[in-house]
């Protein structure tokens, strides 16, 4: 049963002690008891030093340990504070902020844990886009001198897929491009859409081997450069994510760490209709659970996720 704060008194209610903050985690890791890691075994002891040690082949397992909190010195309290603040700010929260909400001695504490954040909002093995899907590329980036459109120099390509249910836009996937190539193009779509999805785009070339990946693709537009808006949705959500950068985070967002950024928007975006923002609290401290371990060292330069 999904259980969750819904108003900031009710979350300093529920989280008032370090403990309380630890049999919401074990509730949500082992939500029908204790299962030991190794041996499967569902009986154990809790230590003193909060460990869960299996009565069968002694075994100590952290309720911690394989997450996103492992290793962590901060207390849970804070942590938890700061998913709440996170998901209940309408639009996302900087580190600048954070950093003065929690008093964190460090700009680069906040900083880390916004991007630890950040990769949980990505749930490990998220169903595929379905159905019918609308596709376009939208550059971010300053502005530049030199060529313009799909050839540009110096800004970033990112893929926009969004499902279209009703007439109105459903779940949305964004992704980094190289470039515009097919092979780009279809090797994102391949991680993004389920096989057998129609594909909606402009009359690009870099989309004319959809077919050959399993896709039916309709051409709305043929020349991808002018004419009526027969992408709206794909459109839409390219000037929300725009908008968005900039208003947040004041386009201060660096090539490398840009992965990050989009996970956040999709993370909101999909969850926009929740009533409640405590829901979006529990979905990040419950993915927060199944997400390995990540070191600040591997935040760095985006090394964990840039992909282009």
């Amino acid at each position: 049963m999904e259980q969750f704060p819904k108003t900031m008194i009710e979350f300093e209610k529920q989280f008032s002690s370090e403990e309380a903050c630890f049999q919401y985690l074990y509730q949500l890791r082992w939500p029908d008891g204790f299962i030991c890691p190794r041996c499967g075994h569902s009986q154990a002891w809790h230590t003193k030093r909060k460990l869960y040690r299996c009565q069968k082949c002694d075994y100590q397992a952290s309720i911690t340990a394989g997450t996103i909190f492992q290793d962590t010195r901060m207390p849970l309290q804070l942590w938890f504070r700061a998913i709440w603040h996170i998901t209940s700010q309408k639009y996302g929260a900087n580190a600048l902020g954070l950093q003065r909400i929690l008093g964190f001695g460090s700009y680069h504490t906040a900083w880390t844990w916004l991007h630890k954040l950040r990769i949980a909002m990505v749930r490990p093995g998220r169903e595929f886009l379905s159905g019918v899907i609308q596709v376009d590329e939208t550059y971010l980036g300053g502005s530049k001198s030199g060529k313009r459109g799909r050839g540009a120099a110096g800004k970033i390509l990112v893929m926009i897929a969004a499902e279209i249910n009703e007439n109105k836009i459903g779940r949305i996937r964004l992704y980094l491009l190289k470039d515009a190539s097919s092979k780009s193009l279809n090797a994102a779509l391949a991680e993004l859409v389920e096989t057998g999805s129609t594909i909606q785009t402009d009359g690009w070339s870099g989309y004319s081997k959809l077919n050959d990946i399993g896709l039916n693709h309709i051409v709305v537009r043929e020349n991808p450069n002018i004419g009526d808006d027969l992408l709206p949705h794909a459109h839409r959500v390219a000037s929300l994510l725009k908008r968005w950068l900039l208003g947040t985070y004041q386009g201060a967002v660096k090539t490398s760490h840009l992965d990050y950024y989009l996970d956040e928007f999709t993370f909101r975006f999909n969850r926009r209709t929740s009533k409640s923002r405590g829901k979006l609290f529990y979905r990040l401290v419950q993915q927060g659970l199944i997400i390995n371990p990540v070191k600040g060292s591997q935040l760095i330069g985006g090394n964990l996720k840039h992909n282009i």
